[in-house]
């Protein structure tokens, strides 16, 4: 199985290139992780081939470094709050009520 980076990883790379030179305000992280979301939807959209640049894998891997990126700025523990959310899911009915989506 391959090695994944760790939240920590994806944050030093960020601050190595520069991008925490000043304060990153969270509206700005948080936009910057919805802008990788709307390039996967955009990749869906505009069927790019599994592997070519740009394609829906690539952009979904984008959005997780950034999160994992800021998650480390604000001392998340990212894994945690994402198994214990898991285990609150699992109890939840059936489409969470009858949800559309």
């Amino acid at each position: 199985m391959m090695n994944i980076i760790t939240p920590k990883e994806a944050n030093d790379v960020a601050i190595e290139h520069g991008w925490y030179e000043e304060e990153r305000p969270i509206p700005e992280l948080l936009c910057l992780i919805h802008s990788e979301i709307s390039e996967a939807l955009e990749a869906y959209r505009k069927n790019i081939p599994v592997g070519e640049k740009g394609w829906i894998g690539e952009e979904l891997a984008d959005a997780v470094i950034r999160i994992w990126d800021m998650c480390e700025y604000l001392n998340i523990d990212i894994a945690k709050e994402v198994n214990k959310k898991h285990e609150f899911n699992k109890l939840r009915p059936y489409r969470h009520g009858n949800k559309k989506c």
